[in-house]
């Protein structure tokens, strides 16, 4: 009798106010369904990333960048006071009424996801305030050091499958709309690949539409 494979650790950073992430953190969990894994969820922060080049940025990502600060407070003070266990479902809750319902990015949003996971409703209270952002801080510098700053939200880290080999981070995957069954795990399965070329940078191609939530 054979034993089940050892789960694969997977560290997966996000903003939630990313809808491109969305589609990522939707693949990863789909993943989940096909392949052992043990996937940790922490808290990055687009905010933090551009707040030295808002100037450069166009208005419309300069409004959602002030937006993005309050999730991803409310995110990192509920995992400090609940756990990291938190992090995901209330990711989820959250990212469920930004993206696929097109709610506001304010207090009432926070508080409807709160209360749909369980969470105290003044744990939204979070979002008006910075005394949070040294514990995000240290999570966002924690993800971005690894793959570096000319990028952004998701980051994941996977182990090398190469005798010996460490972690290895990378941006993405993005993928448009998210791959369900086979298809998850057929690009899971390529992520392992990339994972394992030594000095492996980058794959790419211009994004021809907007998310796709469907």
């Amino acid at each position: 009798m054979t034993s089940p494979a050892s789960p694969t650790p997977v560290d997966f950073w996000f903003d939630p106010v990313c809808p491109w992430t969305w589609l990522t953190s939707r693949w990863m969990l789909e993943v989940a369904k096909s392949r052992p894994l043990q996937v940790s969820w922490h808290v990055m922060s687009l905010s933090v990333l551009n707040e030295d080049r808002l100037d450069a940025l166009p208005e419309h990502i300069r409004v959602l960048m002030g937006q993005a600060w309050a999730p991803v407070r409310v995110l990192t003070a509920a995992a400090l006071a609940h756990g990291p266990e938190v992090i995901e479902p209330l990711y989820t809750a959250l990212g469920t009424r930004y993206h696929l319902q097109q709610q506001p990015k304010e207090r009432a949003t926070l508080e409807a996801a709160l209360r749909e996971t369980g969470l105290p409703l003044e744990l939204a209270d979070a979002g008006d305030t910075d005394r949070f952002d040294e514990d995000l801080r240290a999570s966002h510098h924690k993800g971005i050091t690894l793959v570096g700053e000319d990028v952004g939200s998701p980051i994941i880290s996977v182990p090398s499958q190469v005798a010996g080999g460490e972690s290895v981070a990378f941006f993405g995957p993005v993928v448009n709309p998210t791959p369900k069954g086979e298809a998850a795990a057929r690009l899971w399965d390529g992520v392992l690949a990339v994972a394992s070329t030594p000095n492996f940078y980058e794959l790419k191609r211009t994004r021809t539409g907007g998310p796709d939530f469907n």
